[in-house]
């Protein structure tokens, strides 16, 4: 059986599927191609580094085998919940960057923009989850790692080549 072409567009039949191919000139190409929106450079945008920083935890527990779970509404003192098949994880996502050979990150939420204090999360998440932009990778600390303010992970090895009460990054690697 044949059917009739038109150029540039042609029509592949098989048993319950139709396929349609064409082609965009140029100009249609250009109007329909996805670009990033503009970047303002005078302000840091950390809503958008937050929820780049969970998503890039999701995945990794998404990758692990792990059902992740969103809690409704921004009023929580977690980000997320991780299904281990047993128990229900409560996982609060922070952002950390390499200074001086460690990886820095918060232990608390900061307020302080709203004329608010820093509240730790002691009793009140099961985990941290620490996205790392620089090296890529996210780390889970237990809770009873946590400090009430900041705290760091180490990724290069001390001038001094201390051992002892390293907390090496490594160690908290999510596998």
């Amino acid at each position: 059986m044949s059917f009739p072409t038109t150029p540039g567009v042609s029509f592949f039949i098989r048993p319950h599927s139709i396929q349609t191919q064409f082609e965009l000139t140029p100009e249609l190409q250009a109007q329909y191609e996805l670009k990033s929106p503009p970047r303002e450079a005078t302000k840091r945008d950390t809503k958008r580094v937050g929820d780049i920083s969970e998503a890039q935890v999701i995945t990794a527990f998404t990758k692990l085998g792990f059902h992740v779970l969103l809690p409704f509404g921004e009023n929580h003192r977690y980000d997320l919940v991780v299904d281990d098949g047993t128990n229900l994880l409560r996982i609060q996502v922070k952002t950390g960057r390499v200074r001086d050979g460690v990886i820095k990150y918060s232990c608390s939420s900061s307020h302080a923009h709203r004329g608010g204090t820093a509240r730790p999360y002691f009793g009140q998440i099961d985990y941290l989850a620490v996205y790392c932009p620089e090296t890529e990778k996210v780390y889970i600390l237990p809770e009873k790692e946590l400090t009430a303010t900041k705290a760091h992970l180490r990724v290069l090895p001390t001038r001094n080549n201390m051992k002892k009460t390293i907390r090496w990054a490594s160690d908290f690697e999510l596998a």
